[in-house]
């Protein structure tokens, strides 16, 4: 999900920055609010969690560059599910800057572009697990049509911030728009295996009842809301 460097430069990249201030001012109002459902401790450890994961996720698992960006298997639904929307903002944020920091620097004049692309995916299927999981439904307990769901929703979103921002920086030129179907079409073969991680980690926290008290998960992974 790396915009290419290039693709948005010169005074076209401040408009990451507003995009990234308004994603990171949720990601500290849902801070907040997990911060009073849960404790710090237990925070911090998810967000550490997550931050590995994401690590993980961006430098070990298979990922190769298509048209004007990569494709990774992100496992955003996954971190949402397993440790909450604030731990999973700052593991995606802390592990795309540790990723541009000490393993590609180039991509750090394009970091606010991508935390964008990351986040406000992440807070719009947020809002989509809201409506199509029964508030009485844990998580540990949905259905493949509801990882599907949200997975489709998490990964749609990355792919239509890629397309704005390829379009934003470079025009709708035929090349431009030919790069932006490439990877649209190469990164349905994450929405086709994601959800099938998230039922199988789904399952494997199900026969480890011992974790809904540790800290270490979301409380909705085991306690209907």
């Amino acid at each position: 999900m790396h915009i290419e460097p290039g693709i948005v430069d010169g005074a076209k990249i401040a408009l990451s920055y507003a995009t990234a201030a308004g994603a990171l001012g949720y990601a500290a109002k849902e801070t907040f609010a997990d911060l009073r459902a849960t404790n710090i401790a237990s925070y911090a450890l998810r967000a550490a969690i997550a931050t590995l994961g994401v690590f993980v996720f961006f430098e070990i698992m298979p990922h190769f560059p298509v048209g004007v960006s990569e494709v990774h298997f992100i496992l955003g639904s996954t971190l949402f599910l397993i440790l909450g929307a604030a731990p999973a903002a700052f593991g995606l944020a802390a592990g795309l800057l540790i990723q541009g920091a000490f393993f590609a620097p180039i991509d750090l004049p394009q970091y606010f572009i991508n935390l964008t692309t990351l986040l406000v995916p992440l807070f719009a299927m947020q809002a989509l697990a809201s409506k199509v999981i029964a508030p009485g439904t844990a998580y540990v307990d949905l259905s493949y049509g509801q990882a599907l769901a949200l997975s489709t929703a998490y990964q749609g979103g990355v792919v239509a911030w890629v397309a704005f921002w390829a379009f934003y920086g470079q025009g709708f030129g035929a090349e431009t728009l030919a790069s932006v179907f490439t990877f649209g079409a190469a990164y349905m073969l994450v929405v086709a295996i994601e959800p099938l991680a998230d039922l199988a980690i789904l399952a494997g926290a199900k026969g480890l009842r011992a974790l809904e008290r540790s800290g270490l998960v979301s409380p909705r992974l085991y306690s209907a809301a």
